[in-house]
């Protein structure tokens, strides 16, 4: 195992003890105590990438949010696992709008800690392993489920990465792609937004929906012609969305 994981923890105590532990698991890690730091550590320097970030939300300067925005605005999209102490819904829905892919609530246990970084290194390790395969699809693994076909748009969802007719590559995050991946699947189907919030993020259904709103303005742009005239995915005014893939039939 070399997988380098860097912890961004203005707390030195829990810094320390989670460098330790992740550390006996056998991964390399890397502590640093600002934002900006963090920042220069995963952009600028020409070290050893980093294969995963534990970011805390409130860290001095630019807060955890920020960091992560502007990581996936410089198209690094380097796995987030955010730690906050707030565990309102809102602050981890505002997490994963600016790209953050997990969540954590303080306190946490240690074996969830490892579980989480499990999986989401496992996931950037299918997604590479993907991008090295043949480009073209077996027909039967042609399904919504792994490429869905909008109109010469194709959506890879082991890639996580929308293809347009040019051949230009979207890399999308881990929400963008389970939410749209959890809309395809009900093909034809009014989603509510409860539905949304509970089956993609985990969290209430009386948390605020603006969030929702502003992931759904985000994959129309990358899947609609005029987003401003959906045709796949479409609002039902006081209740959600429904996305077909073939709308016209």
């Amino acid at each position: 195992m070399n997988e380098r994981i860097l912890v961004v923890e203005d707390e030195k105590h829990l810094a320390d003890g989670l460098r330790f532990n992740l550390e006996v698991e056998g991964y390399v890690v890397e502590t640093a105590e600002t934002g900006e730091e963090a920042l220069e550590r995963i952009v600028h320097t020409h070290s050893d990438p980093v294969s995963l970030v534990l970011l805390d939300v409130m860290l001095p300067g630019i807060d955890g949010f920020a960091v992560v925005r502007r990581m996936r605005e410089l198209g690094v999209f380097v796995p987030v696992l955010m730690l906050t102490a707030r565990g309102r819904s809102e602050d981890i829905l505002k997490g994963f709008e600016n790209g953050a892919d997990d969540y954590l609530p303080k306190p946490f246990e240690l074996e969830i800690v490892f579980a989480r970084v499990r999986g989401l290194l496992r996931r950037n390790a299918w997604a590479a392993s993907s991008q090295t395969a043949a480009t073209a699809p077996s027909p039967a693994k042609n399904t919504v489920l792994n490429r869905l076909d909008l109109d010469g748009r194709i959506v890879d969802f082991d890639r996580m990465e929308l293809i347009d007719s040019t051949g230009q590559r979207q890399q999308l995050t881990l929400m963008e792609t389970n939410l749209l991946r959890f809309l395809a699947e009900r093909d034809g189907q009014t989603v509510s937004r409860s539905q949304l919030l509970e089956g993609v993020w985990g969290v209430r259904e009386d948390t605020d929906t603006r969030a929702i709103d502003n992931f759904i303005v985000r994959l129309r742009r990358y899947i609609e012609a005029d987003p401003a005239h959906p045709r796949f995915l479409t609002t039902i005014r006081g209740v959600g969305y429904r996305f077909q893939q073939n709308p016209d039939t």
